[in-house]
Order: structure tokens, then C-alpha cells, then sequence
């Protein structure tokens, strides 16, 4: 019996035990839920917040994309409605100007009729106050001469006709002198018109080409072994080729441009393919020769365009192409024929000439130059030949052969081919001064200054714009330093031509010197 009241106790004890730990034991684990569920929804809440801001984030980023794009947008809208409203205020000005010629030219066309008029009254009059005269002399001759009528009438016809010829060449010589003055006036209104439109770019030229190497190391290939490389270019392409201490790169010369302009892309063709021996290099350069013509006649087909001209024969459109690589004092073939093309044909149209054809005369009329190192005698004669030669019509051969002045002008378009010459050359920057010219000059500046007494040496400096003479002192002094200055200042205007002015600065210095031993 006790041990079953033990027993019992026991499993009492035990039960409440167990509900004791079990109740412990899911109280911690509601709690440990409820902190995870609390936890997870504090996560749930971070994430959110996080990706609000990144969505905010990404919102505002490509609202700002958005804005940048709007205002790139308007700010090119406004550039554009800019040019448009200067474009816009050009032609207006030009219509303006244009008009104000017209209303100008009316005026003095109403003018001129008004003159006409007046005078066209004045000889009615006078032959009204002729016909009362001849009626009164014939009258009196009757009466006081024993002349017949008909021989007083020779008489006073003789006369009458005397009187109109002195009043009739008179005339025409006024007429004439307001001819003239009107004439030039009309002109320089052409061509300072033809110039205000025309505006156009320029370039200078030099004898040199500079290829960039990727590394020195490149210079010995190209160099070859004892050289058989480089004089393997310079004989398939006529140029010299010159290698010197300059960090990667290797500078080609030739007076000819089309030469040199071949070989400088042979030589960069070479460089990128790596294989650079005699006989690649004979076969690179035959490959970029023809490559060359199919660009020259590729330019001289884009200038005939741009200029609005048809019908070339196909050797004057190659011609026009080698004109891209020919130089006038510094100043581009192709580039100047286009300019004279654009201005002939300005002035042409404005005096009532046909406008393509004086485009087609600019166009043409230094076509000579592409060949005038290959044959005797001026461009202008040479140019003229071709174009009689590839069935030209006569205005435009007789303007490229007169647009020197070497023959004649014949035709307006000739002379329209000078002044479009000469505007095009003599523009400011068009042209630079040759480097044997600039040497030329610079030397003789020294040589006047050393031929006075007393001169040590001299030297020009910042291109010739001052002149530094040294001068011995124990012959010249102070005073004879001014003196001498100004002597060599006279001796330059007198026998030199320079642009601008010249300084002249005489140096006399005098040195003591000792040595402490």
C-alpha cells in the first residue's frame, strides 16, 4: 500500500513536473516566435524602407535623366531656332541690300529719263527757234543778196549742220563721262558684293609629311638591313625619306604632294601590317597608286559638284583632283579654283553674264597648274590648250589663257576671270611667303648692316621685324652708335621691301676682364 501511494506521488510529481516544463518549455517558444515574428517584420519594415529609398533613388535619377535630356533637347531647339532667326536675318539683309540696288538703279534709270526728257524738249525747242532762224535768214538773203533760194538754203544748211555737230559731240562726251563714273561705281558694287558673299577657308601647305611610328624599334625596320629598305621606298615612290633623332616618327619630303601623299599612306599600310621587305613595299606602293587615282577622281568629281557644273570630260575632272595636291605660295589649287568659280559666278550673275559659265571659267582656269611641272610653259597657256583640246567652249579657253594677263582679254568672262583671280590670291592669309623668299630676305637684311664701318655682326631676329647690330667699340661711340642706327635704317627702305616695319637695335658693349690667381 505505501508503495503505491509512493508510486503515485511519484507519477504525480512527474506529471506535474512535465506540465510544468512543457508549459515553460511553449511559453519560451511563443515568446521566441513572437520576438522572430517581430524581428522578421523590423527586417520586412528595413527592406522596405531600403528599397522605397533605392526606388526613390532611381526615381530621382532618371527624373534628373529626363530634366539633362529635356534641356539638351531645348538648348540644341534654341541653338537651331538661333541659326535659323541669324540665317533668316542674313537673307533679309541681303534682300534689304538687294533692294536698296534696285530702288538706287530705279532712281537713276527715273533719272536719266527725266534728263532725256528735258533734254529731248530743249532740242525741240532749239529746232523750232531753228526753223524761225532759217525762215528770217532766208527771208533777209532774199532781199539783200542776189543768191538764189536754193543756194541760200546749202548756206544755211552748212551751217545749221556745223552748229549740230559741235552741240552733238558735246553731248556724247558728257554722256560718255557719266558712262564711265557710273560703270566703275557698278563695278566695285559687284565685286564687293561678290566678296561679302563668298566666304571660304584657307590652309597652309608645307613640303613635309610626318608618319607616326608605334615605337623606335619600328625606325630599324623600316631602315632594313644595310638600308635596302628604305631606299626600296624612295625609289618606288620618288621621295626622300628622312630618319632622324625625332621619338617615333619618320618624316617624308617631296616638292610633289601627290608623290609624297602616296608615299606617306604606303608607309602607314607597311607600319600596320608588319611586313616590310623590298618586295611588299614595290607592291603596297602600286596598290595605293591606284588607290591615289581613284581619289583624285573622287575630288575632282565632289569640287565639279560642289561648283554645280555638268558635263566635264573625264581627264579635266581627273586634272581638278590633282589640284587638291598642288600648292601656290602656300595657298590650295582646288581650294583657290573653287573660290574664283564661287566668285566669277557671283559677278557674273549680278551684271546679267550666264552664271554656270562663269562658274565653269573659275573652275577651270588654273587647270594647267596639274600639269605644268611636266610640260614647258606658263599654266595659264597650258590650261588654255587642254581645254581646246577637250572641246571647251571659246569663253572658257579664252579666259583661262587671258586670266594673266599674259594675251588679251577677250569677252567679259575673261576679265571677270582676273578680278576673281586676283580677290581670291590676294585676300589676307590666302597666301604665305616661300621659305626660300623668307631666307632670301633675312639674309640680305644682315648683309645691309654689315657692310657699314665698325660693324662686328649682326643678326635679324623675330622673322625679320628687328635687326640686331653689334658693333666694335673702339671704333664706333655712343654717339656714332645713333648715328649708325639711323644710317642702317635709311639703307634698309632704301634698298629693301618688307611687310610692316623693322627695328633696328645697335649694340655697343665693353668688357674688363681679369683673372685672380
Amino acid at each position: 500500500m505505501l508503495n503505491i501511494m509512493i508510486f503515485t506521488g511519484i507519477v504525480l510529481i512527474a506529471a506535474y513536473l512535465g506540465y510544468f516544463f512543457r508549459k515553460h518549455w511553449a511559453e519560451k517558444k511563443v515568446k521566441d516566435a513572437s520576438t522572430q515574428a517581430q524581428s522578421i517584420l523590423e527586417q520586412a519594415k528595413k527592406e522596405a524602407q531600403d528599397r522605397r529609398r533605392e526606388v526613390e533613388l532611381e526615381a530621382k535619377d532618371l527624373l534628373y535623366k529626363m530634366r539633362q535630356d529635356f534641356e539638351n533637347e531645348t538648348k540644341e531647339r534654341r541653338q537651331e531656332i538661333s541659326n535659323l532667326e541669324r540665317r533668316l536675318a542674313q537673307k533679309e539683309e541681303n534682300i534689304e541690300r538687294r533692294l536698296d540696288l534696285l530702288e538706287k538703279k530705279e532712281r537713276e534709270i527715273e533719272s536719266r529719263q527725266d534728263n532725256l526728257k528735258k533734254q529731248e524738249e530743249a532740242l525741240k525747242a532749239k529746232d523750232s527757234h531753228l526753223h524761225a532762224l532759217i525762215a528770217e535768214e532766208k527771208e533777209r538773203l532774199q532781199k539783200i543778196s542776189s543768191l538764189s533760194a536754193e543756194e541760200a538754203k546749202q548756206i544755211l544748211l552748212s551751217r545749221l549742220n556745223e552748229e549740230l555737230t559741235t552741240e552733238k559731240a558735246v553731248f556724247i562726251k558728257r554722256h560718255e563721262e557719266e558712262l564711265r563714273n557710273t560703270s566703275a561705281k557698278l563695278a566695285r558694287e559687284v565685286v564687293s558684293l561678290a566678296i561679302q558673299r563668298c566666304s571660304a577657308e584657307h590652309c597652309v601647305e608645307s613640303t613635309v609629311s610626318v608618319v607616326n611610328l608605334p615605337n623606335d624599334e619600328m625606325k630599324g625596320r623600316v631602315i632594313g638591313r644595310e638600308g635596302r629598305n628604305i631606299r626600296a621606298l624612295e625609289m618606288a615612290t620618288g621621295v626622300d625619306v628622312i630618319i632622324d633623332d625625332t621619338p617615333e616618327a619618320v618624316t617624308l619630303s617631296a616638292f610633289d604632294t601627290v608623290r609624297r601623299e602616296i608615299a606617306r599612306l604606303s608607309l602607314e599600310k607597311l607600319i600596320s601590317d608588319g611586313r616590310i621587305h623590298p618586295g611588299r613595299i614595290e607592291e603596297i606602293v602600286e596598290k595605293t597608286k591606284k588607290e591615289m587615282d581613284d581619289k583624285i577622281r573622287e575630288e575632282g568629281e565632289r569640287a565639279a559638284f560642289e561648283a554645280g557644273i555638268n558635263g566635264l570630260h573625264p581627264e579635266l575632272i581627273k586634272l581638278l583632283g590633282r589640284l587638291k595636291y598642288r600648292t601656290s605660295f602656300g595657298q590650295n589649287a582646288l581650294q583657290h579654283s573653287k573660290e574664283v568659280s564661287f566668285l566669277l559666278g557671283m559677278m557674273a550673275s549680278e551684271i546679267g553674264l550666264d552664271f554656270k559659265l562663269g562658274r565653269r571659267v573659275g573652275l577651270l582656269h588654273d587647270i594647267g597648274k596639274a600639269i605644268d611641272h611636266q610640260i614647258e610653259g606658263t599654266h595659264a597657256k597650258i590650261g588654255a590648250d587642254l581645254a581646246r583640246k577637250f572641246n571647251e567652249s571659246a569663253e572658257v579657253v579664252g579666259a583661262i589663257e587671258a586670266h594673266h594677263e599674259e594675251v588679251q582679254p577677250q569677252g567679259l568672262y575673261a576679265v571677270l576671270a582676273i578680278a576673281a583671280d586676283a580677290i581670291s590670291a590676294a585676300r589676307p592669309g590666302a597666301r604665305r611667303e616661300t621659305l626660300e623668299t623668307y631666307i632670301k630676305r633675312l639674309e640680305k637684311l644682315e648683309s645691309i648692316a654689315n657692310v657699314f664701318k665698325g660693324v662686328e655682326k649682326s643678326f635679324a631676329i623675330q622673322a625679320g621685324r628687328e635687326i640686331r647690330v653689334i658693333v666694335q667699340p673702339e671704333k664706333i661711340s655712343d654717339n656714332d652708335a645713333t648715328a649708325l642706327a639711323r644710317d642702317i635704317r635709311k639703307k634698309i627702305e632704301e634698298g629693301m621691301e618688307y611687310p610692316g616695319q623693322i627695328k633696328v637695335t645697335v649694340i655697343r658693349e665693353t668688357r674688363a676682364i681679369e683673372y685672380a690667381k
